[in-house]
């Protein structure tokens, strides 16, 4: 169990995903906060990313990664298409 809310993380997750944008933005893709549910952070990948192959290694290996090392260890990212 996270030591926080949902709410709570709205905004770290923000600034983690802002932090990680410009790498995405370099392929032609970006990244959507939809929302936090359970230590459940769902995200949309848009342009060059909606589809991409390697789509799956940039959520587990990047947003999720980073938000586990900046944020918590607990938390899990599911992208919502």
């Amino acid at each position: 169990m996270l030591p926080f809310s949902d709410d709570e993380l709205n905004e770290p997750v923000e600034v983690v995903l802002d932090k990680l944008r410009p790498s995405i933005m370099l392929d032609g893709g970006n990244v959507t906060l939809i929302k936090i549910e359970n230590g459940k952070v769902y995200v949309r990948l848009e342009g060059a990313c909606k589809g991409c192959p390697s789509s799956n290694l940039t959520l587990k290996h990047g947003v999720e990664r980073q938000l586990r090392l900046d944020i918590h260890p607990d938390l899990e990212v599911i992208s919502i298409n």
